[in-house]
């Protein structure tokens, strides 16, 4: 299924699609690099709101390993790995939210972290009278599958864009349990 016509109602989220997830980066996601160019050309068909999230962590994020969290150090705010990948158009992005900032939380969401407390999107999407949402971005399984279940919850028509999201794990369980919680997948 084709993306259908692109209204002012309609937003793009791009999730996390930094240097750390792409190859080379801290938590390199195969074939993230790929994505760039697509999501490029997905920014061109008419969408007014165009939102970016990226982690952008302290230097002592819980998570990271070092902290006795799960994850290599990665999207450290101001640096390198933390930066938009540099193929990325950045001249259609109408707005940058930050998630993972609080170094004493997880946030795999551009909703929320897991304590429930907001990142100021669904606020943003509201005001802007937004209904639909597409995704795409890094990683399907992670931040991807997070991001489109909040935005489920929040009561927003939610679509995922397949071809523009690479997944860590094989993508068919996450898949499988987004259309079922909801999400159109095209």
């Amino acid at each position: 299924m084709p993306i259908s016509r692109i209204g002012c109602d309609d937003a793009l989220l791009i999730i996390d699609l930094q240097n750390d997830f792409l190859p080379g980066g801290a938590l390199a996601v195969k074939n993230g690099h790929e994505l760039a160019p697509l999501i490029n050309d997905i920014t061109k068909r008419g969408f007014s709101t165009v939102i970016a999230s990226r982690d952008w962590h302290p230097p002592h994020h819980q998570s990271f390993s070092t902290q006795g969290g799960k994850w290599a150090q990665h999207c450290v705010a101001g640096t390198h790995g933390a930066e938009f990948d540099p193929h990325l158009n950045l001249t259609k992005v109408t707005h940058i939210i930050h998630k993972g900032t609080d170094p004493k939380c997880e946030s795999y969401s551009a909703f929320e972290d897991e304590n429930g407390r907001p990142t100021g999107l669904e606020a943003l999407l509201k005001a802007r009278s937004i209904k639909r949402v597409f995704l795409c971005g890094l990683a399907l399984d992670y931040c991807v599958k997070a991001t489109a279940l909040d935005a489920v919850k929040a009561k927003f028509d939610t679509v995922l864009l397949r071809d523009a999201t690479r997944s860590i794990h094989k993508p068919e369980l996450t898949l499988n349990d987004l259309q079922k919680k909801g999400v159109r997948i095209i």
